[in-house]
């Protein structure tokens, strides 16, 4: 049989991959002949069978009738939320033993390694929407453990926009397009979204991390995730401790600008899987630490929040991460619909070790999800399909139904009997068996809020906007603004304004001004605590590492100059991309010959993190030297570094000379390569006027 070649497969520790294996096969090569799904071979697979050159169309023809009923069912009803949405296989390492802690099997050994899936997406848009989108992000995480699987589900945020699982759906409807036009696709910026925050004020608070940096990520490579909801360990002893886990990627948070986000969004809607593929692809693989947050049962009542409320993050300063081990993401799907398509998350997929607390919107989650995939497969057998199947052997006494693959041999599939000795038999806890954890449980049946930090909406709101610096909160004031200023309703505008003084008062009025409503009365909540760990711009490493630097490069350049440069650049693991006015290559003076990866037409200068300006000589020079303005104008709008080689240098005329921070230029650098290299690292120079 065929196989796929260059395939980042194979790996003869990851058990989940050689599970997939079984399942792997290619149509093509080694002169395989096309057969139906019969296994008859198809001699014509171009025409349709009719009676006579120009008659009808034959009902015999069983090979169209089974070629386009195949077609016809191909898709499965698309996720009302996380529609779009992109999965890639890796690995999952621990630092230490977590014993004394829980019994969960894959948190006990240090360098101990666990198949891992994860699947990003965005929350609003469709299949077919945009990856830079203002957005909620999902950063969904299935672990392949040796007890069965355990799925771990993430925002780019650590706060949810309700406290109850009753809200799900209204939520959703206000933040999915109007239902009349079906527009706006993949934004918030619409009256229903913004009338259901001003009357629904408890989702304040993650509508600031909505509309900050958080909601525009550079790449998943550099996106945090937060499972949101409040777990226990439970260890061997059967003690109890909460936990809050926490993803922090290795390259640190980093975010696109507003512009970028939304000019990106046009040119490349794929930019996020692009990036991600590449990273791969060059063996940078993308990496995050599992971080745990832990609260002793004693001290469930200790802070001044709710643990179980979902509206509110543990602060870090109080509560804090630790590192417990690393994801590694090193393998991409071999077939989108079979595995990313079709795999299945449910916060109720746990193992021994993990168990659920009394968290209003866990409780509704476990629900919710797994019954929306049994309404997305047709079938309670999703756990059969290979990107869900187990690693572990199971042995269930289910039957029957759509996409049961396995034959099953017994005839006996009930329990308590004589016939099959009583087997498969019912696991003890010391055997690995779930165990529930015996929480005492008593009270009348209610509808009321758990507690008071349940009605408490702006407390933690505020102390996040006090968290961020000025540029951070100069940027929620544009996002904010630009969503809001596309709301046709002067109410929902005026509400939003008066719903925001109680975050900040100028921020408030600066925002009315903004979209055109009156400034608000009252005044921002007293809370000045600030937490330095939500921040960006504070946390921001310096590191060029997996950067990508748009190298604009013709012919005649320095040879020695360039080649210098460009071999540290890829020493220093930064992506390089060679533009200039055609494909092919490019000489230097002393006959340096340098392929070209991309052109102005396919390009554009918002995908890249950095800018090298070499110049020289091209066949038409006028549009060649306006294409470079053009990138080295956006790059120096967005605040991003700038190096400009010998050859490149004149260019500089279009550009504020007053202010050239962040700026390199070769001519006055004894190092210009190393130089060029750190400001790479530090990304962005908000100083620069």
């Amino acid at each position: 049989m065929a196989k796929k070649e260059n395939r980042q497969h194979s790996n003869p520790t990851d058990k989940k991959d050689e599970q997939l294996e079984k399942d792997r096969h290619m149509d093509g090569g080694d002169d395989r002949i096309l057969t139906d799904d019969n296994g008859v071979k198809v001699t014509n697979t171009a025409t349709s069978l009719r009676a006579g050159n120009r008659g009808p169309l034959l009902f015999e023809d069983f090979h169209f009738y089974r070629k386009q009923t195949a077609f016809n069912r191909e898709r499965i009803p698309e996720k009302v939320v996380h529609a779009r949405g992109f999965g890639v296989y890796g690995e999952f390492e621990t630092y230490e033993s977590l014993s004394k802690l829980t019994k969960a099997h894959f948190l006990q050994k240090k360098g101990q390694k666990t198949p891992v899936f994860t699947r990003f997406s965005t929350f609003q848009g469709n299949k077919g929407s945009k990856d830079t989108a203002v957005d909620i992000r999902g950063f969904a995480v299935k672990f392949y453990t040796e007890e069965g699987n355990y799925d771990s589900l993430s925002l780019q945020f650590p706060v949810f926009i309700v406290s109850d699982a009753m809200k799900f759906a209204d939520v959703v409807h206000a933040a999915k397009p109007n239902p009349a036009s079906d527009i706006p696709q993949a934004t918030t910026g619409h009256d229903n979204f913004w009338d259901y925050v001003a009357n629904n004020q408890e989702a304040t608070h993650m509508v600031m991390w909505l509309m900050s940096m958080r909601g525009r990520p550079r790449s998943w490579r550099t996106m945090a995730g937060w499972p949101i909801n409040t777990f226990r360990f439970i260890n061997d002893k059967g003690e109890s401790t909460f936990v809050r886990f926490k993803w922090q990627p290795k390259l640190g948070v980093q975010s696109l600008l507003l512009d970028e986000a939304n000019i990106i969004g046009g040119i490349d809607p794929d930019f996020h899987r692009n990036d991600i593929i590449q990273a791969i692809k060059m063996g940078a693989y993308p990496e995050y630490e599992l971080g745990v947050q832990l609260i002793e049962e004693k001290d469930e009542f200790k802070y001044d929040f709710d643990i179980l409320d979902d509206t509110k993050f543990w602060p870090e300063e109080e509560i804090p991460v630790k590192m417990i081990g690393k994801m590694t993401l090193n393998r991409l799907v071999d077939d989108y619909f079979s595995e990313t398509e079709q795999s299945a998350f449910d916060p109720s997929s746990l193992v021994p070790g993990i168990a659920f607390s009394n968290d209003p919107v866990l409780q509704g989650r476990s629900f919710a999800y797994r019954d929306t995939e049994l309404y997305r497969q047709n079938s309670a057998n999703i756990n059969d399909l290979p990107v869900n199947r187990p690693i572990n052997e199971t042995s269930t006494k289910q039957q029957n139904s759509y996409q049961r693959h396995a034959i099953k041999q017994d005839e006996v599939r009930f329990n308590d009997n004589s016939l099959a000795e009583n087997t498969p038999r019912e696991a003890t806890d010391k055997e690995g068996g779930y165990k529930y954890y015996p929480e005492k449980v008593e009270g009348e049946k209610t509808t009321e809020v758990p507690s008071d930090s349940f009605e408490d909406y702006f407390s933690q709101s505020r102390m996040y906007w006090n968290s961020l610096t000025t540029v951070e909160q100069k940027d929620l004031l544009e996002t904010l603004s630009f969503h809001l200023q596309k709301v046709q309703s002067e109410s929902v505008r005026q509400q939003n304004v008066d719903m925001f003084v109680n975050v900040d008062k100028e921020f408030a009025i600066a925002l009315a001004e903004n979209i055109g409503v009156e400034p608000p009365n009252g005044a921002h909540v007293s809370v000045e605590k600030n937490s330095d760990a939500l921040s960006i711009d504070k946390n921001m490493p310096a590191s060029p590492y997996t950067k990508k630097v748009a190298i604009l490069i013709g012919n005649d350049f320095d040879d020695k100059e360039v080649d210098k440069a460009l071999t540290t650049l890829k020493e220093k693991g930064v992506f390089v991309h060679l533009i200039s006015e055609q494909l092919g290559e490019v000489t230097g003076k002393k006959g340096m010959k340098v392929s070209v990866t991309d052109t102005f037409l396919t390009t554009h200068p918002t995908l890249f993190d950095s800018l090298y300006v070499i110049g020289g000589k091209s066949k038409n020079q006028e549009m060649f030297d306006n294409h470079v303005k053009e990138f080295l104008n956006s790059h120096y709008k967005f605040f991003k570094p700038i190096g400009l080689a010998t050859t490149g240098e004149h260019y500089v005329e279009s550009l504020n000379k007053e202010n050239m921070l962040g700026v390199v230029f070769a001519k006055d650098s004894k190092d210009f390569a190393e130089e060029f290299i750190t400001a790479i690292g530090k990304a962005r120079f908000w100083d620069r006027k």
